[in-house]
């Protein structure tokens, strides 16, 4: 029984029905279910976050308050400077990279749309699979998963089918083929009016991409990757005939949280769409101002001259690398399977054993290193390197594990000299 503030006059509980449930008797702590030593993320991602975005992810504040305003104010500048465009475009997206996609398509397809979506992989895929089920027109230019597109036939399908828009992803995360030519095709695709969606998610800030003067209409990209921040609040960047595109249609987009002019009101005048992920623009925010506080030149020659000293180290072991040089892309390194081995075995073993997560593949005969943001360290190199060679080793697999190492380290010191 309860009493009134005064005590004086009781005051009765109100009657609760009987729970069908019950709490769980026994839950354990998080502390007791994660490793005592903790696993070092060397995949397709998410990958490792520095202290400063970990610290951020800890913050909450008022996501419509005068404080929130400026690091939007200055996530969006700094987005600019990543992406290297002037629009006034940037956004972002609470969702992950595959969120921000289906902002970008479903903003721009609109049904009975042609889209031309080059396709060299399981994410490319994707792009295509989002745009039909917006009722739109889909042609796509299916690439053997070991090459990148080549400009001229992409060029000769956009003269030929006349699409509103296309998709294609700068780096194939499932199958680590580059799209080299994109600059190419996508200054094709203007020539016809056709606008372009770039998936970037493993390749924004850690290699060249530049939105205005390769004429690009949409990049998007995931915060857990290269800009190593955390899974879950993603980055997108629209043209400014993009946007003349969106203020444009005549139809509802028909996904709410993903409208692009819904989005508008909280990210370009401080309005209210829907509760923003405070901690993950925070997050966000971080992540954005170390990348330009090393500045996009000196991230991407660490990135190329990690990836590359990785790349020499596997060969050097005597292991293959899934694509041929033309077509790799250096942010996600594959690795063919040995004979006898499969990848689900050796994705286990060496993270059992050597406590280091690399990634599968999506069907394919190959595992997966990932060198974004701050997996691109030297001391990330030398144990992910090692422990390897050490799980091919332990499974029966011939290895040259020193000569490996070596070529690593010298090719790390001849970089720099």
């Amino acid at each position: 029984m309860l009493r009134s503030v005064d005590d004086s006059t009781p005051v009765r509980s109100a009657p609760h029905a009987a729970l069908t449930f019950t709490a769980p008797p026994e839950v354990r702590v998080l502390s007791d279910i994660l490793p005592d030593d903790p696993l070092l993320m060397m995949g397709a991602g998410p990958v490792p976050i520095p202290e400063a975005v970990a610290r951020a992810n800890s913050v909450v504040i008022n996501h419509l308050g005068a404080t929130m305003s400026t690091i939007i104010s200055q996530v969006k500048e700094m987005g600019r400077y990543v992406f290297q465009t002037k629009s006034e475009w940037v956004m972002g997206v609470a969702g992950p990279g595959s969120a921000a996609m289906e902002m970008a398509i479903s903003n721009l397809v609109l049904p009975g749309h042609k889209v031309l979506c080059v396709v060299n992989g399981f994410f490319s895929a994707r792009m295509a699979e989002m745009s039909r089920r917006l009722g739109a027109e889909v042609i796509t230019f299916d690439v053997d998963g070991h090459h990148y597109a080549p400009a001229d036939e992409v060029e000769a399908l956009i003269a030929k089918h006349r699409p509103e828009c296309l998709t294609i992803v700068q780096g194939e995360t499932s199958n680590t083929v580059f799209n080299r030519e994109l600059p190419a095709i996508a200054r094709a695709a203007k020539k016809y009016g056709c606008l372009v969606i770039v998936d970037a998610v493993c390749t924004l800030s850690t290699m060249p991409l530049q939105m205005d003067d390769w004429q690009i209409d949409a990049v998007i990209t995931g915060g857990q990757k290269g800009l190593s921040s955390i899974p879950g609040v993603s980055l997108i960047a629209f043209s400014n005939e993009a946007w003349d595109r969106i203020n444009s249609r005549t139809t509802t987009n028909s996904h709410w949280c993903l409208d692009a002019k819904l989005a508008e009101n909280f990210w370009h005048k401080g309005g209210y769409h829907y509760t923003a992920p405070v901690s993950g623009v925070l997050a966000l925010h971080e992540a954005l101002r170390l990348v330009c506080a090393e500045t996009l030149e000196e991230r991407f020659a660490r990135h190329y001259r990690c990836s590359q000293a990785l790349q020499n180290g596997i060969e050097a072991m005597g292991l293959r690398l899934f694509t041929p040089p033309t077509s790799r892309l250096n942010s996600v390194v594959g690795i063919a399977i040995p004979d006898g081995m499969n990848n689900a075995d050796i994705c286990a073993h060496i993270s059992n054993r050597y406590h280091v997560e690399i990634s599968g593949s999506f069907g394919l005969p190959m595992v997966r290193i990932g060198q974004m943001g701050e997996q691109c360290r030297a001391h990330n190199l030398f144990r992910t390197l090692h422990a390897l060679g050490s799980t091919v080793r332990d499974m029966g697999g011939k290895v040259d594990l020193p000569a490996s190492m070596a070529t690593l380290e010298y090719s790390l010191h001849n970089a720099l000299v």
